[in-house]
């Protein structure tokens, strides 16, 4: 007998989200009770529930207390932006991907960090240098401060072989992310990692992400120059 495949909450979103884009479920209408649909699904009804709220958060569907589920009448349109994970983007590039890890240790952050978390009071986090390579040549050098009250599991990450941005995308989901796109002249210090020559003008894509209130990880990648990002943006719903 095959073993029975168990469903994560996002397999669950994306089932009811696939009913709702093919008009199973119309605006409006009134979605099955979590436990049927758990029962339907074979999952757990803690696993609907949070694919429910997932679907609410997106404006896909709106949750009434004592009055269920509704797909929305008019749904909300947020558009999605999913942070790569660096490894991949250099492989789908056709280049060999290489790490290495600059430097890690506990400090207190400063008053510009701070601020990107909106602190009042700096605190001590992680602080993590890496550089991501493509084809033996520098790619992106990154200088990250991860909060290890946020993430404490971080501890237990061997960040000599393991990358901060793959493990977080993979382990710490986010429910903001604030993100900002610069250009600056390349230090000493960054034309020295990034194989440049100072002054040149380097992207810098600096993101902060927290769960609810909590900071997570704050990150400023640096691209060597001549780099492009190429992403695609997805609406929730909606045309």
């Amino acid at each position: 007998m095959a073993e029975s495949v168990r469903l994560s909450w996002k397999n669950v979103r994306d089932a009811i989200h696939e009913r709702i884009l093919d008009s199973t479920y119309g605006p409006g209408d009134k979605l099955p009770k979590d436990a049927r649909l758990a029962e339907e699904l074979g999952c757990a009804r803690t696993t609907v529930q949070r694919a429910m709220r997932d679907l609410s958060d997106s404006g896909i569907v709106e949750r009434r207390r004592k009055g269920g589920t509704h797909v929305r009448l008019d749904p909300v349109t947020r558009a999605t932006l999913d942070i790569p994970i660096t490894r991949r983007e250099v492989e789908q590039n056709d280049a060999v991907y290489g790490y290495q890890l600059v430097k890690k240790v506990s400090a207190k952050i400063p008053p510009s960090i701070a601020a990107n978390f909106e602190l009042s009071t700096p605190t001590t986090m992680l602080h993590i240098e890496a550089l991501h390579l493509a084809d033996q040549r520098p790619y992106i050098y990154e200088d990250r401060w991860v909060s290890e009250h946020t993430v404490p599991e971080i501890a237990d990450v061997d960040l000599s072989t393991e990358s901060a941005n793959e493990w977080l995308v993979r382990n710490r989901p986010y429910s903001r992310c604030d993100l900002r796109f610069f250009a600056i002249k390349a230090s000493e210090y960054h034309a020295k990692l990034l194989d440049t020559s100072p002054n040149e003008a380097l992207l810098v894509m600096e993101r902060t992400t927290w769960i609810g209130k909590n900071p997570i990880t704050t990150v400023k990648a640096v691209s060597t120059p001549g780099y492009q990002l190429l992403t695609q943006i997805q609406g929730s719903a909606g045309p």
